[in-house]
């Protein structure tokens, strides 16, 4: 139970300071910021593929499973964004 709250309590605090820290960013550096999100999505990916793939309980494969499919999401929505913001800026 005690790792359970403290599991908790550490998903809240990234709440917290990852709400803070993106509505701190400028809109200028943005785009960057996307592209850097992506990279770690990217890495979230294999962890969830990795959990999915384990297969220690129903659960942890279904949340594997859903972590892949959100990750994903937000990669390539991520990718689709950056294209769109770096279109902005070539010559026409």
């Amino acid at each position: 139970m005690e790792t359970l709250v403290a599991a908790i309590t550490i998903f809240v605090l990234a709440i917290f300071v990852g709400f803070e820290v993106i509505t701190k960013v400028p809109p200028t550096l943005h785009t960057p910021l996307m592209s850097g999100s992506n990279a770690i999505s990217g890495i979230t990916i294999v962890g969830a593929i990795l959990s999915a793939g384990t297969q220690h309980t129903t659960l942890t494969t279904v949340l594997g499973f859903l972590a892949v499919v959100f990750a994903t999401i937000n990669v390539v929505g991520g990718f689709l964004v950056t294209h769109r913001m770096l279109e902005m800026f070539r010559r026409k």
